[in-house]
Parts: C-alpha cells; sequence; structure tokens
C-alpha cells in the first residue's frame, strides 16, 4: 500500500465519520448556529486542512504540498460568491436561521457527490484530450474579465429561476409550512416542500460555481488525488464559514477583484507553457495569497460606501 493510499484512506474516514457525527450527534435538532461555534468549526477545518497539507508535504512532496495549498486556497475564496448566492436564496425565502444548517449540510452532501463526478469526468477527458486545459484556461479568463466587470446583484427573484421553473414543473410542491421537511406525505401523496426547493437551488448554485472552481483547480494540478482532496476539504468548510461572514460577508467588497485576478493569473498560467514560461507551483500560491490578502485590506481600508 502507498503513501497516497494510505492518505486516501484517512482522508475518507475522517470526512464520512465527520458528517455522522455532525448530522447524528451535533445537529440532530434544527437550531441556529451561533457565531462562536461557527469560528470554531471554520478554525477547525482550516487546521486540518493544513494538517492534511503538512503530511503531503512530509510524505509524498513539496511540489504536491504547494498545489494542494494553491487549490484549497483558491476553492475557498471561489466559494465567497458561492456564500453570497446562498444568502441571497435564504433570505428571498425567508428561511428562518434554525434550518440554515440543514439545507447547507444536504447541499454540501450533494456537492460532493456531483464534484466527484466533474472531477472524475475531468480527468478521463484531460487524460484523452489534453488540449482541453487550454479551453478551461480560456474560461477563466472569460470569468475573470466577467468578474471585474460585473456588480453583484442584490434583488434577485427565484421565483424566475430556470431551476425553480423546472421543479415546480415536474415534483408536486406542497402550500403547508416544511417545519425542517423537505417532503411528506399529504392526503396520501408524497408532495415536496419549499425547503426542498431551497436545497434544489443550493445545489444549482453549486453546479454552476463548479464550472469555474474544476477547472481552475485543474490548472493548477492533475493529479486527481490533489484536486479532489483539494476540493473537498474547501467544501466541508463552507457551512462554517457562511454562519462566521454571514453578517461581514457584504464589507469585504473588494474580494471579488481578488477572486478576478486569480482567476485571470491561473488562465494566463495555462497557455504560459505555449510560450516555454514555467512558473512553479510555490510562486503561484505566493501570487494567490497575496490577491486574497490584498482584497480583504483594501476593503478594510477603503469600506464600501452606503
Amino acid at each position: 500500500m502507498t503513501v497516497q493510499t494510505e492518505l486516501i484512506i484517512l482522508f475518507c474516514v475522517f470526512i464520512v465519520g465527520f458528517l455522522i457525527l455532525d448530522l447524528g450527534y451535533f445537529n440532530r435538532k434544527n437550531h441556529k448556529i451561533e457565531f462562536k461555534p461557527a469560528l470554531y468549526q471554520s478554525l477547525f477545518w482550516i487546521a486540518i486542512s493544513l494538517v492534511f497539507g503538512l503530511l503531503i508535504f512530509l510524505f509524498l512532496s513539496k511540489e504536491l504540498a504547494a498545489q494542494f495549498m494553491t487549490a484549497y486556497v483558491t476553492e475557498k475564496m471561489l466559494s465567497v460568491d458561492n456564500l453570497f448566492v446562498i444568502m441571497l436564496i435564504f433570505s428571498f425565502f425567508n428561511l428562518e436561521d434554525k434550518y440554515h444548517h440543514r439545507v447547507l449540510f444536504w447541499g454540501i452532501i450533494g456537492a460532493i457527490v456531483f464534484r466527484g463526478v466533474f472531477i472524475g469526468v475531468g480527468a478521463y477527458v484531460i487524460h484523452q484530450f489534453y488540449w482541453v486545459l487550454y479551453i478551461f484556461g480560456a474560461i477563466l479568463l472569460y470569468t475573470g474579465i466577467k468578474l471585474l466587470r460585473d456588480k453583484k446583484e442584490e434583488h434577485v427573484d427565484f421565483n424566475n429561476n430556470k431551476i425553480t421553473k423546472l421543479a415546480r414543473k415536474f415534483l408536486p410542491f406542497t402550500v403547508n409550512h416544511h417545519n425542517g421537511k423537505f417532503f411528506f406525505k399529504e392526503n396520501g401523496k408524497f408532495r415536496f416542500t419549499s425547503l426542498f426547493l431551497i436545497l434544489l437551488l443550493v445545489e444549482g448554485t453549486d453546479i454552476i460555481f463548479a464550472v469555474d472552481s474544476i477547472p481552475a483547480v485543474f490548472s493548477i494540478t492533475q493529479n486527481l488525488f490533489i484536486v479532489f482532496t483539494s476540493n473537498i476539504f474547501a467544501i466541508m468548510g463552507l457551512r462554517s464559514l457562511f454562519f462566521l461572514i454571514e453578517s461581514v460577508l457584504r464589507r469585504f467588497h473588494h474580494l471579488q477583484k481578488g477572486l478576478a485576478f486569480i482567476l485571470l493569473f491561473i488562465g494566463a498560467k495555462m497557455f504560459s507553457g505555449i510560450f516555454g514560461i514555467h512558473i512553479s507551483s510555490f510562486v503561484s500560491f505566493g501570487i494567490i495569497m497575496f490577491a486574497l490578502s490584498s482584497s480583504i485590506v483594501l476593503s478594510v481600508l477603503f469600506p464600501k460606501k452606503i
């Protein structure tokens, strides 16, 4: 058994074990997640991710460790925009705070499954057609330019969303309150609740963001082990990050510019090989961390005018 196989087993056991404990023990009842527990959870997932990166550094290679951390930080930054949309969804449907964790928990389960499928398909396609990486680079350049020019939309009508329309067309929904349930029997028939619709919108949001994040990670590394673990670690910390920065997310208005710069940098890096230019994983990690820290500092020094 190789060291990488042992790390994969350790990773899977830890993730599955935590998910079981999370829903089966720590959060059996619907309740609002307060700031302090969210802070501890967020620090916990960051610490675990750093420890995993250290294990890669010690037992695999410095290069793979740098790739893991670069991919992890990039995915974490991409999650910020994802969180913003989730906040809009919860606000639009006036979802009570005590149900936020339930939706995010099952949303993350779905995200792990979909990310696994996307990563598997992406790895196969790249293995068969390496030039697809240049398409990924073009997608990232386009998205980065779009982010620089776009402004966040805070007034979205999710009733006109394509996912909402398709769900209501093919699934029987009830007008009754969900009471924390995704579906139940009504007059002898199974009907879905508004909470299930919210979950579908959250899942749809993650799939849309995966179109950016998966190419971004594959542009950093084509090592399937690094791509998958960095992605899942970032996703696992998504819930606690949501509760932690829910009230201050909008203050970091320059994060979008920082993210746009990162996507442009990674996209340009994909094409640099054509001109014989090689940018190491350590340099890439340093540039991405500089963009992240700079966008946060600029947001604090130059707050958004209300």
